[in-house]
């Protein structure tokens, strides 16, 4: 069996992109960006790119990239959910990353390697692994028309990775015939937004069965390794509340003393210890082409997320009036939990995903729960 404990190596990561993320992505400057309509942070990206490598952390050396496993980079999620860092690391780094080294396309693994450009792969955020994306039109030439709807990490981006007809297309973001329309969306610290396609000229990556395959690990990915991301949320809000019980008081004891309160944060803390262990699977079954992958990144979405949402609810409600106020940053990972329990599915859809694969009829749409 695999050891799914932190080797040195990620626990040197984790520290490196910890001390970064501290430094220059306090949750003070987010809300900042946040209050001023500027919710991707350029200057962070680049820090992450440039100082860590972080973009090429999954593509091989022979590409141009670290050579390192999804492992690693679900480390690195889980230091970016605990920051709510504003950065297209999950939608470049994981899944336009994975959809590439399906198809092997050496020019753009280089140059997202490198830092050169970003990539995000045009899809809806809440579609779920196996799903076909709705259809963009191909033509002659080839040339893109249609309409992607919410789609995250898209506005930073330079390259979009967009299935069409039965292929896998790369169109320059800010090129001609391609409009993106922000959105707003509950966690302004990943924006989503719709895309235009009027006649944009495309460059073929993939075709066919090839195709198929490239988006449905790419969203596969996505879902293994954002239950990372979520865990570092639900990590954070725990140890925010910890700090915060153990200092405030009432009736002359610390809020913490009370029953009540423990009991309360000992089952968030136990949810977040069975978090971390069903996304350590995942991102170990990603990271050595397990073929119970796609399993286990299911699990991981029917879990994490409503963990991450139990974890920031207990972090608003346990700090009282302030934690109620825009000027904490409770709100910030209530937002991120709640946003990424929709994306690549619900935990609903992914119990059904389970179901049909070990071969279990999934409850109808109307059945009442138990």
């Amino acid at each position: 069996m695999t050891d799914l404990l932190y080797d040195d190596v990620e626990e040197a990561l984790r520290d490196s992109v910890r001390a970064l993320l501290t430094t220059h992505a306090p949750w003070q400057r987010t809300l900042t960006r946040v209050d001023g309509g500027e919710p991707y942070d350029p200057v962070l990206w680049a820090r992450l790119v440039g100082d860590l490598g972080v973009a090429g952390l999954a593509v091989p050396e022979e590409y141009g990239g670290a050579g390192a496993g999804f492992r690693e980079v679900a480390v690195v999620l889980e230091e970016l959910g605990r920051a709510v860092a504003a950065v297209p690391f999950l939608g470049s780094a994981v899944v336009a990353t994975r959809a590439l080294l399906s198809c092997g396309d050496a020019e753009l693994l280089g140059r997202l390697a490198t830092g050169r450009c970003a990539v995000a792969l045009a899809v809806p955020f809440a579609t779920v692994p196996g799903a076909r994306p709705a259809p963009v039109a191909v033509a002659g030439g080839p040339v893109l028309s249609g309409t992607v709807a919410g789609v995250a990490d898209a506005l930073p981006v330079d390259v979009l990775l967009v299935p069409a007809g039965d292929g896998l297309y790369a169109v320059d973001a800010r090129g001609p015939g391609v409009r993106m329309t922000p959105v707003v969306s509950l966690d302004a610290t990943r924006p989503l937004a719709h895309i235009g396609f009027a006649a944009a000229p495309a460059r073929r990556v993939a075709a066919g069965a090839t195709a198929t395959r490239a988006v449905t690990d790419a969203l596969t990915a996505g879902a293994a390794l954002l239950a990372s991301e979520q865990v570092g949320v639900a990590q954070r809000c725990l140890d925010l509340t910890v700090a915060h019980v153990r200092t405030r008081h009432q009736f002359g004891r610390p809020v913490g003393s009370f029953q009540a309160v423990k009991h309360r944060l000992a089952d968030v803390w136990v949810e977040v210890s069975q978090a971390r262990a069903v996304a350590r699977h995942a991102a170990d079954c990603l990271a050595t082409g397990d073929p119970d992958t796609a399993l286990a990144a299911s699990l991981a979405q029917a879990y994490c997320g409503t963990v991450a949402v139990t974890a920031a609810e207990a972090c608003v409600q346990l700090h009282g009036g302030i934690g109620f106020t825009w000027e904490h940053p409770a709100h910030l990972f209530l937002k991120r939990a709640r946003s990424t329990a929709v994306a690549f599915g619900t935990a609903d859809r992914h119990r059904a995903v389970l179901a049909g694969l070990v071969d279990l009829p999934a409850p109808a749409p109307d059945a009442p729960r138990p």
